[in-house]
C-alpha cells in the first residue's frame, strides 16, 4: 500500500500557492506530483483552513465481539475442542452477541485456533469403506511401526 505524502510536502506546496509562486498545475511538476492531488490538497484546506493531513481512522464498524467474547470461544473449544462454527454462533448468540458463522471462522483464525485434524495422531483402527461396496483385500500388510 503506498504511503501518503509527508505533512511538510503539503505545507510547502500550499505556502508557495499563496506566495504566488505559481498555478496549482506548475507547482505539481515542481514538486513531482499530480496535478489532481494539489487541487485535491487545495480544497482541503479552502474547506477546513488547515495544511495538514487529517489522521485517518479505521474504516467500518467495531466488531460486535469483545475480549470476554474471545476468551468465551477458547474456553468453549478447550472443554469441546469439536464445536462447529454454528454451535459456537449460537453459543455466542445466547450471550446476546449475534454474528453469523463465517465470522466465528474469522475470529477463530484471528485468534490462531486451528480447526483443521491433527497429522500427528493415530490413525482410526475402523477400515474405510471401499467404493462398490467391496470387502477389502483378504491379504493385509502388517501396521506400519510409525502409526503406532
Amino acid at each position: 500500500m503506498p504511503l501518503a505524502y509527508s505533512d511538510d510536502l503539503r505545507r510547502k506546496l500550499l505556502e508557495a500557492y499563496e506566495a504566488g509562486a505559481g498555478s496549482l498545475r506548475q507547482l505539481a511538476i515542481q514538486f513531482r506530483v499530480s496535478w489532481g492531488y494539489t487541487k485535491k490538497m487545495r480544497m482541503h484546506q479552502l474547506q477546513t483552513g488547515g495544511k495538514v493531513r487529517v489522521e485517518q481512522k479505521r474504516r467500518g464498524y467495531p466488531s460486535r465481539v469483545d475480549a470476554a467474547d474471545r476468551e468465551r470461544l477458547c474456553a468453549w473449544l478447550g472443554e469441546q475442542p469439536d464445536l462447529t462454527d454454528e454451535e459456537l454462533r449460537r453459543r455466542l448468540a445466547a450471550t446476546g452477541v449475534t454474528v453469523c458463522a463465517s465470522r466465528v471462522g474469522q475470529l477463530l483464525r484471528q485468534m490462531g485456533m486451528r480447526r483443521k485434524k491433527n497429522r500427528s495422531t493415530r490413525r482410526s483402527a475402523t477400515p474405510r469403506p471401499t467404493s462398490g461396496g467391496a470387502r477389502g483385500s483378504v491379504n493385509r500388510s502388517a501396521p506400519s511401526s510409525r502409526n503406532g
